[in-house]
């Protein structure tokens, strides 16, 4: 008896061992695919969060793959880094914390993949952000480098509507750059970056603001608010009254939506 439950135990633990086994390949096998469609399941599921708005959510999904060499994932945590920043709810400790943790991410992609557009466009934006940390003349000085990487990004997908937006927005702040700023423009510089009103109608640069509604029309409530204020300028108050009321009506979804 003693003998027949041995036996029994020892043909139930050679079961076990074989279903662990098999158990054991399975999982691998398992394994091997979603390593290897790891970087799209992740690519997918951010951008799913991202167009839900769960900026937090979004986050946490990525900052998990910081040490990622895909240019793809790094430039999509460089973005969910800066609008964690933007929340009102995040410290000002935080928010310079998340603010280089981005540029670092952005930097990243480049240097991943150069022709990247995406990541042109987000290492522009992420060192223009650091210059409000490191003062006016930072700021001044990385403006020539921030406009050559919009610029890039445009060349590698023209039909970006952000990248023209953003430097549409480009024109439009040393368009408006009081005098003092211009002062230090021109230590800085050889041939300061300048950009006035004027220059905007006589070469194009306000149909940047434009082109972006025809390439994707109404996609951001602040491209519409600059063409309100650009037209403002320019004292086209009929125009400025149109693009200010599409602005004012439009549905607020973020909290950049209802400061605009």
């Amino acid at each position: 008896q003693v003998l027949r439950k041995n036996l029994q135990r020892g043909v139930a633990l050679s079961t076990g061992s074989v279903l662990i086994y098999e158990a054991h390949k399975l999982i691998s096998g398992f394994a091997e695919v979603h390593a290897s469609f790891k970087v799209e399941e992740v690519i997918e599921q951010a951008d799913y969060l991202y167009g839900s708005g769960e900026t937090e959510k979004l986050y946490r999904l990525l900052v998990q793959h910081k040490n990622s060499d895909d240019a793809e994932l790094l430039w999509r945590l460089a973005r969910a880094s800066r609008d964690l920043a933007q929340l009102s709810s995040t410290s000002a400790e935080e928010k310079r914390q998340l603010a280089y943790e981005a540029l670092e991410c952005a930097k990243k992609a480049l240097e991943k993949n150069e022709s990247n557009f995406a990541a042109h466009k987000w290492y522009g934006i992420c060192l223009s952000d650091v210059g409000d940390f490191e003062g006016i003349k930072t700021k001044i000085g990385n403006a020539i480098v921030i406009k050559e990487h919009f610029q890039r990004a445009v060349e590698l997908n023209p039909k970006d509507a952000t990248t023209i937006h953003l430097i549409g927005i480009w024109c439009y702040s040393f368009a408006e750059m009081p005098w003092y700023q211009r002062k230090i423009a021109a230590t800085l510089f050889a041939t300061p970056p300048t950009s006035t009103f004027q220059e905007h109608t006589a070469s194009s640069h306000l149909k940047l603001f434009s082109c972006v509604c025809t390439a994707d029309p109404n996609f951001y409530s602040k491209n519409l608010l600059y063409l309100g204020k650009t037209y403002l300028k320019l004292n086209n108050k009929k125009m400025a009254l149109l693009w200010l009321s599409k602005a004012k009506e439009y549905p607020a979804h973020t909290e950049e939506d209802k400061q605009v």
